[in-house]
């Protein structure tokens, strides 16, 4: 059970020993570690790459790890988040699963379990960032999108260029067929994870689909709109 080379992994814990023991471990198991030793030196380096996981202790100096778990939720971000605590009340458990964490593990912990419980993590995570891909090109009612081309036929026989950003979205949603896909995911996937446009902005994407793909656009059959949530594409 070893990491693969470009699995990257943020090591948040303040007990000098122990991170090095951790740090030490992961590394023999193939993964790439980044560390940071307070709450805010956390923050910074989320936003400053991405990560394959995040391992958080609670206990931090200035800004406790609940805090870094509920700052990264609120910027969108979906990384998975391993919470090590010494409490281990249901209570605290449950606040730390609430707050946005993943998994949890009570210290003092087996190190085995802990690298199983990292496995799965990132395992879980990429298989659901590696759904299915359509390839290089996709038909639906009388529209043909040519992915790699970044380019449609439309329902009219029309040839329209597409932006990347539209190539990427279509593509996205697509590969979800009939799910609706969050908002959030939508941010990371297409707009990657430090600029975040507003709602309106997909929401004018989901319009221009409209208009080039549906035969009524007021009424449409492909791309759909879930208030509060997010957008999906149906047949």
């Amino acid at each position: 059970m070893s990491g693969e080379k470009n699995t990257s992994i943020l090591l948040v814990e303040d007990e000098e020993n122990l991170h090095e023991a951790l740090k030490l471990n992961l590394e023999l198991e193939g993964y790439n570690v980044t560390s940071a030793y307070d709450g805010a030196a956390a923050l910074n380096a989320v936003t400053a790459e991405y990560f394959d996981l995040i391992i958080l202790d609670v206990m931090l100096p200035e800004m406790d790890g609940i805090s870094v778990a509920e700052s990264v939720r609120i910027s969108n971000n979906e990384v998975p988040i391993l919470i090590l605590s010494a409490r281990s009340s249901s209570a605290d458990r449950v606040l730390g699963l609430k707050k946005g964490a993943d998994d949890y593990l009570t210290k003092p912990f087996n190190l085995e379990e802990l690298l199983l419980r990292v496995h799965k993590l990132i395992d879980k995570n990429k298989k659901l960032l590696d759904k299915s891909s359509i390839g290089n090109s996709y038909s639906f009612g009388d529209n043909v999108i040519d992915f790699k081309a970044q380019e449609a036929s439309t329902k009219s026989g029309q040839k329209i260029q597409l932006s990347k950003k539209e190539t990427m979205l279509l593509k996205l949603l697509i590969e979800n067929k009939n799910e609706v896909v969050p908002r959030e995911k939508i941010l990371q996937a297409v707009w990657g994870y430090n600029v975040y446009p507003t709602t309106r902005t997909i929401d004018n994407f989901i319009l221009n689909f409209r208009k080039y793909f549906e035969v009524d656009s007021r009424n449409p059959k492909y791309f759909h709109s879930v208030r509060g949530v997010g957008y999906k594409y149906s047949e």
